[in-house]
């Protein structure tokens, strides 16, 4: 099952990210738990981390918390090395997009192929702009 994270006004959609699948993103959380965070889940990123995947939400507040965690993991996990991606699908964009993960943080990416932490990032923005929640869909 996929996981979409996205930002509704009403019924009209303001903004969305389709992660990939609730494993990909429990991936993506693994991992910075257990190095940025050195085993200690939410110890330092408590938002992202320790957070429910399924049918959550992050209110207007909590995207200002979540924005602010990202940008810090953005630039921790540059400092890492590239692991192998995940599953097929990753491996299939990043091979269709020529994309070549050179460390951690290029190996998280969207459907799309858009980096991850930078698509969370501006759906925190978004959320906080339009004082609205990130539902996990």
């Amino acid at each position: 099952m996929g996981l979409y994270l996205t930002i509704f006004n009403g019924d009209d959609e303001l903004d969305g990210v389709e992660v990939g699948s609730y494993a990909d993103f429990n991936m993506f959380r693994d991992q910075i738990a257990n190095l940025l965070e050195r085993g200690n889940p939410g110890e330092r990123f408590p938002v992202l981390v320790m957070h429910p995947d399924s049918d959550g939400k992050w209110s207007p507040d909590e995207s200002a918390l979540l924005e602010k965690e990202l940008r810090t993991i953005q630039d921790e996990m540059k400092a890492y090395p590239a692991i192998e991606l995940g599953n097929d699908w990753q491996s299939e964009v990043a091979r269709a997009l020529g994309l070549k993960p050179a460390n951690l943080h290029e190996c998280f990416f969207d459907i799309d192929g858009e980096l991850l932490t930078e698509r969370l990032i501006g759906l925190a923005q978004l959320a906080q702009r339009e004082d609205k929640e990130i539902l996990f869909q």
